[in-house]
């Protein structure tokens, strides 16, 4: 969605996915390469069927290309996302996950879904797992107080979303302290 300069309060989800493709991957490359130096970091020596870490704009440029075969993180099964949709229902806090998991996924299901097993239930639990954290988020908004807001292992993505509606919030809160404060000072004053 591209929306005006003067309406973008955060930063957006392809910026996001930018970002969150620097977190490395290890992959089974198909081809050998020496060491390459990048701008962020130099990579390699890719010898097959030796696994390497790469970050992941290297992994997805090599998959295109069918140079590698990319190994899933794993927290990207479908056990540890049933399990933490199981805690996601069943708790009040946030389960621990990776702080980027969701451009992460994105990413590595986009390109490589043959390398990940069973993507399409993996996609349904991502689903799922997001729905169920977006509702406690939102719950902890309608809790919102002037003084802090803790909503501990929230990742990048709910962080962004979040963030217009927070600060404005918090604004407004902050003015609708002051005022009263201010009323109590002049009142002292007097």
């Amino acid at each position: 969605m591209a929306l005006p300069p003067s309406l973008r309060t955060s930063v957006t989800p392809a910026e996001l996915e930018f970002i969150a493709s620097e977190q490395l991957v290890e992959i089974v490359p198909l081809v050998a390469m020496e060491r390459t130096a990048f701008i962020s970091g130099a990579y390699g020596p890719l010898r097959p069927p030796a696994k390497c870490k790469v970050a992941i704009w290297i992994a997805k440029n090599l998959k295109l290309k069918k140079k590698c075969h990319i190994m899933p993180p794993a927290w990207l099964n479908v056990d540890f996302l049933q399990d933490c949709l199981a805690r996601e229902t069943s708790q009040p806090e946030f389960s621990e996950l990776p702080f980027r998991f969701v451009e992460i996924a994105k990413m590595l299901l986009d390109v490589a879904p043959d390398d990940v097993s069973n993507p399409d239930k993996i996609r349904s639990l991502l689903q799922d797992i997001r729905e169920a954290r977006q509702a406690k988020s939102q719950e902890g908004l309608s809790k919102l107080d002037h003084s802090e807001l803790s909503l501990p292992n929230l990742c990048s993505m709910e962080i962004n979303e979040i963030r217009p509606f927070f600060v404005r919030s918090m604004g407004i809160l902050t003015q609708l302290v002051r005022e009263p404060e201010a009323q109590q000072e002049d009142q002292f004053e007097q």
